[in-house]
């Protein structure tokens, strides 16, 4: 019986696997994880997202562009006039999108004679911002952006107004200066609102510009 069965020795066991790693595999995996830890715990970069992004973006590419129309601080408001109004459309959807420098701001009231207090009321810019703005040349958009254009371009056509004139007065006329009055007066056609309570929005400073458009004669009364 004994040699049927066999002795216990002699039984073959089953080999164990081995769970135990070497030094070398355990070093290495301790280091990958202290790798792991140095690039979780490296600080990451502050990333601008939205409109600051796109806003940059289109800064670079359009600034490639050849004729960009930008108002610098060193220009005056005469010739920023003159440049938008050769802008294609195109170009002036860019600089809407783009925005303007604040420096407009301010150098729109002083050519125009209004203080800049109420210049920042009527394109809708807060007092804060507007003045920030300025003090650090920085871009503005959106309404703000946008309502600055608009008043360079009923400047555009005011001045259009006086190249326009036949009149003895128009060779000295003061565009600027007259249309800074013109759009604090009540008009009839406007319902006895001033054009400057109209101009922070893109749909009023268009019904701004059609009617200044239709002026002719009587525009240096």
């Amino acid at each position: 019986m004994s040699q049927a069965i066999g002795r216990p020795s002699q039984i073959a066991k089953p080999k164990r696997r081995k769970t135990q790693t070497s030094s070398g595999d355990a070093m290495q995996s301790s280091s990958a994880q202290e790798s792991k830890v140095v690039v979780a715990g490296k600080p990451r970069r502050k990333t601008p997202w939205g409109s600051e992004v796109r806003n940059r973006k289109l800064q670079r590419s359009f600034r490639k562009e050849k004729g960009y129309v930008a108002f610098e601080s060193r220009a005056n408001v005469d010739e920023y006039v003159r440049r938008l109004a050769r802008a294609t459309p195109l170009e002036i959807v860019e600089i809407e999108k783009v925005g303007v420098r604040g420096s407009l701001f301010k150098e729109l009231s002083k050519r125009m004679g209004i203080a800049s207090s109420r210049m920042f009321v009527i394109l809708g810019v807060p007092k804060a911002t507007a003045e920030k703005k300025a003090a650090t040349n920085a871009m503005v958009s959106g309404r703000g952006g946008q309502a600055a254009l608009g008043m360079v371009k009923l400047l555009g056509i005011a001045q259009e107004l006086v190249d326009s004139s036949t009149a003895s007065e128009a060779k000295d006329f003061d565009a600027a200066k007259w249309l800074g009055e013109w759009i604090e007066r009540p008009q009839r056609s406007l319902g006895g609102r001033k054009p400057a309570d109209l101009l922070d929005t893109p749909t009023g400073t268009e019904v701004v510009a059609r009617l200044l458009g239709s002026i002719a004669s009587g525009a240096y009364q």
